[in-house]
């Protein structure tokens, strides 16, 4: 039997790139997927890839999600289980760093704000109005993208940086706090992934492709993340929670 079916998964930034991998997969593997986006043609698009994959119930719909703003969040998360009944996934996978982006002490100030709001106020969010609806339900699973540079001294993305050990570290708080409802809280700490705006941005700057080149194993695909991500949101990992879970090719430990 497909490892979701049954369940209902709500994934955030999931109109490209690794959230869209994911989509198409949860679908595939017999899951009600909700493809929340601020980019909502991109979403609509996505989530017919994802019913043309789908099995065994699986489905797909897109909702047009700012996840830096509740009212948005609480809208989304009410359609989803007007649309789908209770939801059983929540993963906040939005989020992303820019080019502008530097130490501490040279980084504009609004790019600093931009990362946090974006990376961990949204995430933020989204554990905030999506875990009591998984208490609903009688349980379920949070996945949060953090990065390996959570886990890493990272040089020249400061803000970036910041946000992700604060989704890390909210991550582990959440495990604890919520597994008497039978919540688990995990994280997924991904390296370069080649998604299409990074392949673009490493053909741009020789610094990212140097970092790409430290990767033991080559550099991954957005699916790779995609497959951590339903282990995490299937009940194979029913005992797992409070865990970052490395899917970096090894940078991390090189």
């Amino acid at each position: 039997m497909p490892r979701l079916t049954g369940k209902t998964a709500f994934i955030t930034g999931a109109a490209s790139g690794i959230g869209r991998a994911a989509a198409i997969l949860f679908a595939a593997e017999g899951a009600k997927v909700v493809i929340a986006d601020i980019a909502l043609d991109a979403a609509e698009a996505v989530a017919q890839e994802a019913c043309a994959a789908a099995t065994n119930g699986g489905a797909a719909i897109a909702l047009r999600t700012d996840v830096t703003e509740p009212e948005s969040w609480q809208q989304s998360l009410a359609t989803a289980v007007s649309h789908f009944g209770p939801l059983h996934v929540i993963y906040n996978n939005a989020g992303g760093s820019t080019q502008v982006d530097a130490t501490a002490v040279d980084v504009p100030l609004e790019e600093f704000w931009r990362a946090i709001k974006l990376d961990l106020f949204g995430t933020f969010l989204g554990c905030r109005f999506g875990i009591p609806e998984l208490i609903k339900s009688g349980g379920g699973s949070v996945i949060n993208m953090a990065s390996n540079v959570a886990l890493m001294g990272f040089p020249g993305r400061d803000s970036y940086t910041a946000a992700k050990g604060g989704v890390a570290a909210i991550t582990r708080s959440l495990a604890v706090s919520y597994a008497p409802q039978k919540i688990r809280v995990n994280a997924i700490a991904p390296s370069v992934t080649q998604t299409p705006r990074v392949v673009a941005l490493m053909a741009a700057n020789a610094g990212v492709a140097r970092i790409g080149a430290r990767h033991l194993l080559g550099l991954g695909e957005p699916m790779d993340v995609a497959y951590a991500a339903i282990y995490l949101a299937s009940d194979e990992s029913r005992i797992t929670t409070g865990t970052i879970l490395r899917v970096d090719s090894g940078i991390t430990i090189s």
